[in-house]
Formats: C-alpha cells, structure tokens, sequence
C-alpha cells in the first residue's frame, strides 16, 4: 500500500511540474492572456478609426463643403471671389561682422 501512495505522490508532483514550470502550462496562459488583451485593444483602435472613416466618407459623398475643405487645405485651392494673400516672415536683419580687436604681439625679453 505504501507504494501505491508513492506511486500516486509521484504523478502528481510530475504533473505539477508540467502545469508549473514547463512551457505549457501556467506561463503559457499567462503570455496568451496578455496577447488577448493586446489585441483586444488593438481591435478598439481600429474600430474608432473606422468610424472616424466612414464619417468621413459620409460627409464627402453627403456634401460640397468638406470637399471644399479638403481641396483647401490639401491642395491650396482658392474658391471664387476669394483673394488670396500669401504671408511671408521678415528675414532676420543680418549684422555685419565685428573686427576683431587690433592684436599686438610683445616680445618678451
């Protein structure tokens, strides 16, 4: 009878090890349910920025103005009866170059 209970002592600390400390077992859960989560966030991004597309598409099939934006600021087109004025920074004023001072050499004795 005691080997029975030696026998069964060893088979499970032999399968406890194997959910422990072996590759597939608690580690391995623990790295796939951190993927999960990573994807599951990722998914959520690209569900946002789905949405924010298909708004878009909505609006650019729905009406002129978005259009008018788009050829504004992507293409730099001006709309009729609109003037057009380009502003361009001042140049820093440039300094002339300051002489160094006259250097003269003494001869030590």
């Amino acid at each position: 009878m005691k080997w029975l209970a030696g026998a069964l002592l060893t088979v499970v600390l032999l399968l406890q090890h194997r959910l422990w400390l072996s590759g597939d077992g608690v580690r391995e859960l623990t790295r796939l349910s951190e993927a999960v989560e990573r994807q599951k966030s990722e998914n959520e991004e690209a569900v946002e920025r789905n949405q924010q597309l298909v708004a878009e598409v909505s609006d650019l099939k729905a009406g002129m103005a978005a259009i008018e934006e788009r050829a504004r600021s992507e293409l730099g087109m001006i709309g009729r009866n609109e003037t057009f004025y380009q502003v361009v920074p001042a140049r820093p004023r440039t300094t002339l170059p300051t002489r160094p001072a006259a250097q003269t050499k003494t001869a030590a004795r």
